[in-house]
């Protein structure tokens, strides 16, 4: 077996110190543990036998030493020696830090050097596009958009956590807390930080029950510096969900970790979630977003047509600002479909060409069909309340307009069988087989069925709520 001296001997640096202890703590616990816990931890010096090594944060520390304390300090005598000592930092702290040694026996002289971004072991999902530039500022989204930059610039440190943004399909929700997250890892690269949705994030807790590893998935989300997560409404119905959900809020915000969410409704109108939840998510700022006024529909225009340069005349913006309102992606949608008419047709935009751009859009409504939207109006047809689909009710009318509902999803939407349960309470995709068979089977024997079932597709592809 080798000797203390003789791998010390091979080992000239913090950073292969700390790999030879990796390839150690690697073969001695799950993959899912070692890249959670051990990957994004950093080496820093070695001065004699002592190692110092950067965390992400103080939740790392208490994790480690209560579950791997045993094992990393028989690795690091094994590695070093004996006296070996292991010292946490975590990267805030590092201003007071010597610098980083390159031999066991000496340090090199101090040297200004840049905060290196830590590695990370995983995607934060962050559409780069999403920033604050692009964001077109207006009367309708001033506090939203005022509370989202004070927080990418000192993220955990405002009274803004957590930041609840609500509003309507297609405002521009999205797209302002994905620039939180892009800011923030602008200006602090070493941050932990991510973006989902609320679905996806069921979607994982559900295979982590399957494979086991809730503890693990559960630590991951804790250990993030900067939590987004859009459509929290998604969240209804899902009651393991919710649960673990409020334990992760609780850790990091304890911690000081910086929490952002939206909504299509502000908490207290979320009903179906656990108050202990929507208690929580008003503890910070909760900040709307309305349609746009006139003028941010044509600095919106303006800032799309720039960005495909293209010159349009004001005119013709103010004529689609009059008559697009609703909400910026339809607004986006009728500039795009102009250039595509002119392009397709070999024509100017004109006048002209905008009024029969914008009477196809209003003639046609094309309707961006999600499973929400489908529940909405086959609920308002059967006179149920939605969130009663999504709850474990075996009235007769909430079976039929769940089941109506969950057909209509499988037929017009290209989600998969498990995204359309989740959005039902979070049933199994074998719940949803038997609810698209029952319907297929019943609108074959019941005509009247079948004209309902077919009047009601017809409203949403109609998209006449």
């Amino acid at each position: 077996m080798q000797t203390v001296e003789k791998r010390q001997e091979n080992l000239s640096s913090p950073k292969e110190i700390w790999k030879e202890c990796l390839s150690i703590i690697k073969e001695n616990i799950p993959p899912i543990a070692y890249n959670t816990w051990f990957l994004p931890i950093k080496p820093l010096s070695l001065i004699g036998s002592k190692l110092k090594i950067q965390v992400p944060n103080s939740y790392f520390i208490e994790w480690i030493e209560e579950h791997y304390n045993t094992l990393i300090s028989r690795t690091i005598t094994q590695v070093i020696g004996s006296d070996a000592e292991l010292v946490y930092v975590i990267y805030d702290d590092q201003e007071s830090l010597p610098p980083i040694t390159e031999s066991l026996e000496e340090e090199k002289p101090k040297t200004e050097t840049k905060p290196q971004q830590i590695e990370k072991d995983f995607d934060s999902y962050l559409n780069p596009r999403y920033s604050f530039e692009n964001f077109i500022k207006g009367e309708s989204n001033q506090l939203a958009r005022a509370a989202a930059i004070a927080i990418s610039e000192n993220p955990g440190k405002t009274s803004f956590n957590p930041l609840f943004v609500y509003g309507g399909v297609g405002l521009g929700k999205t797209h302002l807390i994905q620039a939180i997250g892009n800011k923030v890892l602008e200006k602090f690269p070493e941050k932990r930080v991510i973006y989902l949705s609320s679905d996806i994030f069921t979607v994982e807790f559900v295979e982590a029950i399957q494979n086991n590893t809730v503890n693990e998935f559960s630590n991951f989300y804790k250990s993030m510096d900067v939590l987004i997560i859009d459509d929290i409404q998604f969240l209804i119905g899902k009651e393991k969900t919710q649960d673990l959900f409020f334990h992760i809020f609780n850790t990091l915000h304890q911690l000081g970790k910086q929490i952002v969410l939206s909504s299509d409704k502000p908490p207290k109108d979320l009903l179906g979630l656990n108050e202990r939840l929507i208690s929580r998510f008003q503890w910070g700022l909760t900040a709307d977003i309305q349609p746009p006024d006139f003028e941010t529909r044509i600095a919106i225009l303006k800032n799309k047509s720039e960005s495909y340069g293209i010159e349009i005349s004001n005119e013709i913006l103010e004529y689609i600002a009059h008559n697009i309102t609703s909400n910026i992606r339809e607004l986006e949608g009728c500039l795009i479909k102009l250039l595509a008419n002119a392009s397709l047709g070999s024509r100017e935009i004109d006048l002209d060409l905008a009024k029969k751009t914008v009477k196809e859009i209003s003639t046609s409504r094309e309707v961006n069909i999600s499973i929400d939207y489908i529940t909405k109006i086959v609920c308002e047809f059967f006179g149920v309340d939605e969130n009663k689909v999504r709850e474990k009710n075996r009235k007769r009318e909430v079976v039929l307009a769940r089941q109506v509902a969950m057909y209509l999803s499988k037929k017009l939407t290209r989600s998969s069988l498990k995204t359309i349960g989740l959005h039902f309470g979070g049933r199994d995709h074998s719940t949803v087989i038997h609810a698209f068979n029952s319907i297929d089977n019943m609108i074959n024997e019941d005509e009247r069925l079948k004209e309902t079932v077919e009047s009601i597709r017809n409203k949403i592809e109609l998209g006449i709520a």
